[in-house]
């Protein structure tokens, strides 16, 4: 049973910058609460009872905001507007928070996270999140735990999320090369990064989700052997893996999306797909 989800939070979000300055950029709203709470949600739902957050040693700002506070919880009992931190006490009553501040001397890349949460993570299979991907669906967990079966199922190194972004769009991420595997459905060899469609191997890009065997991953990144642009990717680790192992895909879905929220454009048309669910919301 998977019980354990890291979420990267470590990166300097310069793409939000000046508004960014002095707090983490997963603490941007997504309506009235900040993306990463999102991401919280999805993994309690998905039957996750202990989460880190890795995030940047200067930062105090996400663990301030999913801190407890007394004066306000006060006040908003004297005001008789409780309710509105009411999505943050189910967290604080569904699951252990644990903040781990990504060591400086680690390598950047979306993998670091991993190698500075190794005490967190112990020898047990985890979900990886990245901090500025969002699942966008009206039943929250159920693409995760669709991962989650896939992993419990035929325990493969690596559990992949993926999404048909069309030939328009694959260019901006992995692409899925796919191996003919009757036993082990949706198996790839490897992601390959940023190729135009006439040459990616399928236009199933790369998401922000991963089911992991820690104890395959981890020994790939502690050699900390850097890629491109000098970052240590958890893609090239997926792909050593895939040459040698299981890695599988699980592609999001008409009922479950997957949206970056990376830039602020497609932050802003992630808020606009969340607020379709939203009843509050006249569209």
């Amino acid at each position: 049973m998977i019980t354990k989800a890291l979420i990267t939070a470590a990166g300097r979000g310069t793409r939000f910058l000046p508004a960014v300055k002095g707090y983490a950029k997963e603490l941007v709203p997504i309506l009235n609460k900040p993306q990463i709470q999102y991401l919280i949600e999805e993994a309690i739902a998905a039957g996750i009872t202990e989460i880190c957050i890795v995030h940047r040693p200067s930062d105090t700002s996400l663990k301030n905001y999913f801190a407890p506070d007394r004066e306000l919880t006060d006040f908003l009992t004297k005001t008789n507007k409780l309710n509105a931190i009411e999505s943050l006490q189910k967290i604080w009553d569904s699951t252990k928070l644990v903040f781990i501040p990504q060591d400086p001397t680690l390598p950047y890349g979306n993998a670091s996270p991993i190698l500075a949460a190794k005490s967190f993570i112990g020898i047990d299979p985890f979900v990886y999140m990245f901090g500025d991907d969002l699942i966008v669906e009206k039943e929250i967990g159920r693409y995760l735990n669709k991962m989650i079966t896939t992993y419990e199922q035929y325990s493969p190194a690596v559990v992949i999320s993926v999404k048909d972004v069309g030939p328009e769009e694959i260019n901006r991420y992995g692409s899925a090369k796919y191996i003919d595997d009757s036993k082990y459905p949706h198996r790839i060899s490897g992601m390959f990064e940023k190729l135009e469609a006439d040459k990616a191997p399928s236009f199933f890009g790369q998401g922000g989700r991963f089911v992991i065997n820690s104890e395959k991953i981890i020994p790939i990144l502690n050699k900390k052997q850097t890629g491109l642009n000098n970052e240590l990717w958890l893609a090239d680790a997926n792909n050593i893996l895939a040459q040698k192992d299981i890695v599988l895909t699980v592609a999001t879905d008409s009922e479950s999306d997957w949206m970056t929220t990376g830039d602020p454009l497609r932050w802003l048309k992630a808020n606009i797909a969340m607020a379709r669910l939203d009843p509050k919301f006249d569209f």
